[in-house]
């Protein structure tokens, strides 16, 4: 796919990830006391910014194209990371993160392996994606041959479907430790845009969850 292609695919996206996984991947990270620069790798709008202000030490967006939204403050690099490696110095961030962007991409292990690259030695990853075994997506794949998130309408936007199990099998392969795939407790109702509740969600977060996160560790 070209680079042209590439941007194509992002725009429709308006750059926009929901709150809850914003939220999520910024309690994750401080939870475990992660701090310095943070590489927002698929930043969007760099809504992450906001929530990570606390502890993050700076911030770095990079994405295929500046969406609208994205503050003119924000220092940005432009990237398609199907083809470009991520452009930032190697062991610089004390965090990374590619919410909402991994299953865009042609080659999920290449860009774990860019994502670690950038992390410095003890630094903090997370990495989001639609949760293939909710539910809903089963229930997707069952009658209608393909993962809820990957139908024709998303394609060819989402192009790499990954249970968690593939993530956690990254994650060893890229050396990383401490390595955890947490599902966002939201989700949809199968065949309708009506929302669990939360507290169901998170009774049954693997079945119930329309995303999950992988949150892992580079060795020191």
């Amino acid at each position: 796919m070209s680079t042209h292609s590439a941007i194509e695919r992002a725009l429709p996206t308006l750059g926009a990830s929901a709150e809850i996984i914003l939220l999520t991947a910024a309690t994750a990270l401080r939870e475990r006391q992660a701090s310095g620069l943070l590489v927002d790798v698929g930043c969007g709008t760099g809504r992450l910014r906001d929530y990570t202000r606390g502890f993050a030490a700076d911030y770095i967006g990079v994405d295929v194209v500046r969406h609208p939204g994205l503050p003119p403050d924000v220092t940005f690099f432009h990237a398609d990371l199907d083809r470009d490696p991520v452009p930032v110095p190697s062991a610089c961030a004390g965090m990374v993160t590619a919410l909402e962007t991994i299953e865009h991409l042609e080659n999920p292990r290449a860009f774990v392996r860019e994502l670690v690259r950038v992390l410095r030695p003890g630094g903090w990853m997370v990495v989001t994606t639609p949760n293939q075994l909710s539910a809903r997506s089963l229930l997707s794949l069952l009658t209608r041959g393909h993962f809820a998130e990957f139908h024709g309408s998303c394609y060819p936007a989402h192009v790499t479907a990954l249970l968690p199990r593939d993530l956690e099998r990254i994650a060893a392969e890229c050396g990383l430790e401490r390595a955890a795939v947490e599902s966002i407790a939201d989700g949809r109702v199968p065949l309708s845009s009506v929302r669990y509740p939360r507290f169901l969600s998170r009774l049954f977060p693997s079945a119930l969850s329309d995303h999950v996160a992988l949150v892992a560790r580079k060795r020191g």
